[in-house]
């Protein structure tokens, strides 16, 4: 098997990471869950205004569903964190497809990531150039998910 996420015959999906790799993704999960659980201005990004033009409408679309938002996102990594197999189910595989795309926006966010900065390439002088090569790492890794979730969806033929 490649290196990645791929579909098995079962209906589950094979998860094929070095043990360092797995290690790196429960801290960062750990790391993200207190973030989101305290509400740190450092996940405003995961939840962004509803209604931009009117403060009073998003105040109350907030107070109806923030509490839901962040339980969700609690569990997505939680689930994350708890993957001791290599194989997962297809709602453990998009869990973990959510949990790498809020750990992916958090750290752009904090590394100012830009489609220009990204496609330029990482010069590895550069001062962020190890969380950078995370960001990509994860970058890779939702694409894998993706990747293969998407090849058990049904075609429009």
């Amino acid at each position: 098997m490649a290196h990645g996420v791929q579909p098995l015959p079962d209906g589950r999906y094979a998860v094929d990471l070095e043990p360092e790799e797995r290690e790196l993704l429960r801290g960062l999960a750990a790391e993200l869950e207190e973030l989101v659980a305290s509400e740190d201005p450092a996940v405003a990004r995961l939840f962004p205004a509803a209604y931009r033009d009117d403060p009073k409408a998003d105040e109350e679309y907030r107070r109806l569903v923030r509490q839901s938002l962040v339980s969700g996102r609690l569990e997505a990594l939680a689930t994350l964190r708890a993957a001791r197999t290599a194989s997962l189910t297809e709602a453990e595989a998009e869990a973990w497809c959510g949990a790498l795309n809020d750990l992916r926006l958090v750290l752009g966010e904090r590394l100012g990531v830009t489609e220009e900065l990204y496609d330029r390439g990482i010069d590895p002088r550069h001062p962020d150039a190890v969380e950078l090569s995370v960001y990509g790492w994860l970058t890779w890794l939702q694409a894998s998910f993706v990747d293969a979730l998407a090849s058990r969806l049904p075609t429009t033929e």
